[in-house]
């Protein structure tokens, strides 16, 4: 029921610095690659040995003029704005495309003693469709403290082609030192891109949906609707940390998805597939800090797999994968799985027995109310419930409240039961996300606002996901 459309890609603002030397500690990450997208032409790209760099419909060309013995007989470099910290972490990421495919390698490393000195080399495999790479690395010690020119350099040579690679999208930052305080508002949100649209021509409803809610740190969601996992994640991701604020991110897309109301049904085809995609998931986020909401649902609607032939113990084993996965590839991901709502498993203890299962000692905490209306006092006390029970196997588990649409608490109900969760009338905009003095360790808005429930309530011609303008003023109202 909370399935979302695939996002337009977060464009990443390129911060040069003119001296190389060392980066001053700071909430925001400097871009440490001046020119990586290539607008303007190709300017602080070298042209090594055998390899013909060019501009090319905005990106970088990188030709290898005829075959040759080794890589880097065919390379492009730039120095860095500013040289690297011995024993940070940083991430390197670009979006790659071959003539044909092979596997070109890349490096960060020092400019006089690359040989020796390299913080990062691997080889990534292109093919005939542009896709973006990402690489964690910890930076090493230069060969001497006069050796601080650092490049990053792409090297196409190949004994057995001579082939074109097309670079875009080439960036490089450091892992903040400390985690961001302040959360991201993406101008990627479905009711920040509706905000931009319909600004000229819906006026007086844009501004009320900006000032309401797309200026607000909402969650992206994340699912198979992407093609390119890696270059959407990263592309939030690396955003809000040129921002210095902290990216917020829901992991969606287990098999048998949203199995007990079906509105948003999909996912992954399988155990497997799921893995690749959770772990591919998990490394585009790399080192860097970020909140996580692990598969709104799953825990709680486990028993509702066995009505489309699953079995819930596959689901919750799938989730305990996918915990160990995020913990090995993200360790500074704060993930938070989800339990449900205070009105769904009632039995405290089964649903603790459940986030056992399902992984919880892997991860920070728990989430709830993710796109429900229970008050926050009542889920406040669930989850202090919660939390103790858990304590004595899983020690202390925090949790966090979704208050997107709980203004109002929870639709009264009447004979059709799903009008209890279903796009409701008269619900309304919960409090802003904000840290409460006891109780949650976070009040956030993860669903997004305006965004539908499904073809029910109040929006019966709106699919999961899909953004309603009339859906949000009724939350900014409190009205239908």
């Amino acid at each position: 029921m909370r399935f979302i459309a695939a996002k337009a890609a977060v464009v990443l603002t390129a911060v040069a610095a003119a001296l190389l030397t060392a980066p001053t500690p700071a909430s925001a990450a400097a871009q440490l690659v001046a020119n990586g997208r290539f607008d303007g032409g190709v300017a602080g790209w070298k042209q090594i040995d055998q390899a013909e760099v060019t501009a090319d419909a905005g990106r970088m060309k990188v030709r290898a003029k005829t075959r040759v013995n080794d890589p880097w007989n065919a390379m492009t470099a730039t120095n860095t704005t500013a040289t690297l910290t011995p024993g940070r972490t940083y991430t390197l990421s670009f979006d790659a495309q071959g003539s044909e495919a092979f596997t070109p390698a890349t490096t960060v490393q020092y400019l006089r003693t690359p040989g020796q000195n390299q913080s990062l080399a691997t080889t990534f495999p292109v093919t005939t469709t542009s896709r973006r790479f990402l690489y964690t690395f910890t930076a090493k010690s230069p060969a001497d403290a006069s050796d601080l020119t650092v490049e990053v350099t792409f090297q196409v040579g190949s004994k057995d082609r001579a082939a074109t690679v097309w670079f875009d999208n080439v960036s490089l930052m450091e892992t903040q030192a400390t985690r961001p305080t302040g959360l991201f508002v993406s101008g990627e949100s479905n009711p920040a891109v509706w905000v931009r649209n319909n600004w000229d021509a819906q006026r007086a409803k844009a501004e009320a949906i900006n000032n309401g809610i797309a200026t607000k740190p909402i969650f992206m969601w994340f699912g198979g609707w992407f093609g390119d996992l890696t270059k959407a994640v990263d592309d939030y991701v690396g955003a809000a940390q040129a921002a210095g604020k902290l990216p917020l991110l829901v992991a969606y897309n287990i098999p048998y998805r949203d199995a007990c109301a079906t509105h948003s049904n999909g996912g992954a085809a399988d155990a497997a597939a799921y893995h690749a995609w959770i772990t591919a998931f998990a490394r585009a986020i790399g080192s860097r800090h970020a909140v996580v909401i692990l598969e709104p649902d799953a825990v709680a609607a486990a028993p509702c797999v066995t009505q489309v032939g699953g079995d819930p113990e596959d689901q919750y084993r799938i989730l305990l994968d996918a915990t160990q996965v995020l913990k090995a590839n993200a360790p500074n991901a704060w993930v938070y799985l989800d339990a449900g709502n205070s009105g769904w498993v009632t039995n405290k203890n089964d649903l603790v027995t459940r986030l056992g299962k399902a992984g919880i000692a892997n991860t920070r905490g728990f989430s709830l109310n993710v796109s429900n209306y229970k008050w926050t006092d009542q889920t406040t006390t669930y989850g202090t419930d919660v939390k103790n029970l858990l304590a004595p196997a899983h020690g202390n588990k925090p949790f966090v409240i979704d208050t997107s649409r709980n203004g109002n608490g929870p639709y009264p109900g009447d004979s059709t039961p799903e009008d209890d969760w279903c796009n409701p009338p008269n619900r309304k905009l919960g409090a802003a996300p904000a840290k409460p003095a006891a109780g949650a360790e976070y009040h956030y808005w993860v669903k997004v606002p305006g965004d539908s429930d499904g073809r029910c309530g109040i929006a019966p011609t709106t699919p999961a996901g899909q953004f309603s303008p009339d859906l949000a003023m009724a939350l900014i109202n409190g009205n239908p």
